[in-house]
């Protein structure tokens, strides 16, 4: 459990330990690979960064962690990028994807998410996936939050490219962006695709694993053959690789599901491993998620809610 929460503090940039237990910044590098023309994938600490760049500026998805910032900042000079960050989309609340926010705001870079982001990260708030994962957060200061919030889909204009932003409802959270860049058949998924076994299930968020599947599948319909799909983590995949992984989350739950309906309790579940024959592939040694927080996550989001009360609400 120790190792879990550890892993899920630097993930989300809220690790509790001394400072000199903390993520060494200094000694993190950025790197780039190009994606198309003008589009590269930055990677440091923290989630996947898509970097649009050109004469307007640049736009990124998600900006890792706020000591990073400066780095960031010279991976793009290196790139072409002669002119300040001009948007930020975030992808999802959690800090290892909006931890530059306030860096790239203050210097004049517009912040671009959903509506439930913008409320999450301004009021703070356990992350968890309903069972054995749980942090507080604490809300973020007023000059990291989104300027612009959406509540379907939006588009942004900038280099001559189109970049297309569409919120998928109670998947990873319940403030999801998927960015879809149309000319050069790429997409960066945030944290509703990722490939470092097990998806983190944001219950406490507004997570929900049906909302996961159904956001995969749609971005399948809507990519083109070829395509490269950024996982908020990992490598760059394949369509390919997309569809393993919603079918996995379509198997896995369809077990829990299951075992849900034959009356099987969570605990039950854990004791017969269950969801031991993905354990291999998707729970690694030191992994994050490992099978039994996997089945927490996936319980809590299929187990049908508690009956309202008569006369709740309207």
């Amino acid at each position: 459990m120790r190792q879990r929460l550890l892993m899920l503090c630097c993930l989300l940039g809220v690790c509790p330990l001394a400072p000199a237990q903390q993520e060494d910044y200094s000694q993190v590098q950025i790197t780039s690979t190009p994606l198309a023309a003008n589009l590269y994938l930055l990677e440091g600490a923290g989630g996947n960064i898509a970097a649009c760049v050109g004469p307007d500026g640049a736009l990124l998805v998600d900006d890792e962690f706020a000591p990073l910032a400066d780095k960031i900042r010279a991976a793009l000079k290196n790139l072409g990028a002669d002119k300040p960050v001009r948007f930020v989309i975030n992808t999802h609340y959690h800090f290892d994807h909006t931890g530059g926010n306030l860096a790239f705001a203050q210097s004049g870079a517009v912040l671009v998410a959903h509506d439930n982001l913008r409320t999450r990260l301004e009021r703070g708030g356990t992350v968890g996936n309903g069972g054995s994962i749980s942090m507080q957060v604490q809300p973020s200061p007023a000059g990291a939050l989104p300027m612009v919030t959406y509540a379907n889909e939006l588009t942004v204009h900038l280099n001559g490219v189109e970049v297309r932003v569409h919120h998928y409802p109670r998947a990873h959270t319940d403030g999801d962006s998927v960015v879809f860049f149309p000319a050069a058949n790429v997409v960066h998924m945030g944290d509703i695709f990722v490939r470092y076994g097990f998806p983190f299930i944001d219950i406490n968020g507004g997570g929900d694993v049906r909302g996961m599947i159904a956001a995969c599948v749609d971005v399948i319909r809507t990519m083109r053959p070829g395509a490269r799909v950024v996982p908020g983590h990992g490598a760059v995949a394949s369509l390919d690789d997309l569809r393993e992984y919603v079918q996995m989350l379509e198997d896995t739950s369809a077990l829990v599901q299951k075992a849900l309906k034959a009356g099987q309790t969570l605990e039950r579940m854990k004791k017969d491993k269950i969801l031991g024959a993905w354990s291999a592939r998707y729970s690694p040694a030191k992994g994050f998620i490992d099978t039994d927080a996997f089945t927490d996550s996936l319980y809590n989001s299929l187990i049908p809610p508690p009956p309202r009360a008569v006369g709740a609400g309207h």
